[in-house]
Formats: structure tokens, sequence, C-alpha cells
């Protein structure tokens, strides 16, 4: 069995080579009442403790087309959408990787 060059393992497994510029950056729709979080705490079952950018911390939930695809883990930068009927909870939409939320920090956006 032959192992694969460092550069290849690196490309199949996500990783980001060398100094790449991201175009394009989901950012948080305010009129669908979106903002940023990050994830505090893994609660199992698609449950996560999350700290948003209004200062409230909200047990927030993966949708199952999310939980299939995409894993989520402590400090990872999410959007969220809090429930109209339930403050204290909410969903997330999205997850951002590591160069957006290189990015984000740099055009200003992360202010927590």
């Amino acid at each position: 069995m032959k192992k694969m060059n460092n550069k290849r393992n690196k490309q199949k497994r996500g990783g980001h080579l060398g100094e790449e510029e991201v175009i394009r950056v989901k950012l948080p729709d305010r009129n669908k009442n979106e903002m940023f979080a990050i994830v505090d705490t893994m609660l199992g079952a698609g449950h996560i403790k999350v700290r948003c950018e209004d200062g409230v911390e909200r047990l927030a939930r993966i949708p199952g087309k999310m939980r299939k695809k995409i894993w989520i883990r402590e400090g990872d930068i999410v959007i969220i959408v809090p429930w109209s009927f339930q403050n204290s909870r909410a969903d997330i939409v999205w997850r951002y990787t590591i160069p957006q939320v290189e990015w984000l920090e740099k055009k200003g956006y992360l202010k927590f």
C-alpha cells in the first residue's frame, strides 16, 4: 500500500495550502435576525451551547441537514437564528472555515 505525499494528503483532508484569498463569505442577514456566535460546549444529540454577539448564551440546535455534512467543534464561529417564541434557543444556519474566520477578523466583522 503506497502512502500519498503530504501535499496531496493535506488537500484531501481539507487543509489549506499556502495563502489563498477567500472570495465569498456568507454574512448574517440582519433582516432574518441572524447573528454570529461562538460554540462553547457540545451537549450531544445535536445540541450546542453558544455565546452570541449580543451577549446572550443560547442552546442551539444543529439541523439534520447540517449534522450529516458538517462537523462543528468547540470554538467554531457559526451563524445562528434565535427562535421567535423562545429567545434562549436558536438554530445553527452556517459554520465558518478557518480561512473565512481569518477574513472576517481582518475585515472587522467579529467584535466579541
